[in-house]
């Protein structure tokens, strides 16, 4: 049984794990990877950037549509298009966290 079945994941260990794959795909870049090929793009970050710009639109969209599903898929792509530009950007998810934390009343 995969930790899917098994029932909800808390969002920190999945965005976690993410994490760890994205840190990864740095140090071992992969053959096939998407991540690795955002990563190593020709244009830098700018490819990685405009990924968010096209996922944030497209969020957008979903949102002002109202279809739910939509809007979770493209929830979805912007996290992780999200993730990735901090990573490109030399930031540390831990260190997004200590500022979500910081904001804790």
């Amino acid at each position: 049984m995969s930790s899917w079945e098994a029932g909800p994941v808390p969002a920190h260990d999945v965005l976690s794990e993410l994490w760890d794959v994205i840190s990864d795909r740095v140090e071992n870049p992969r053959d096939g990877s998407y991540i690795s090929s955002l990563l190593r793009d020709p244009k830098g970050n700018d490819r990685v950037l405009e990924k968010v710009g096209e996922e944030f639109t497209e969020y957008l969209i979903a949102v002002k549509n109202g279809k739910r599903q939509d809007i979770i898929l493209e929830a979805a792509d912007l996290q992780f298009h999200l993730l990735v530009s901090l990573k490109a950007a030399g930031i540390e998810f831990s260190e997004v966290l200590g500022e979500l934390e910081s904001r804790r009343k």
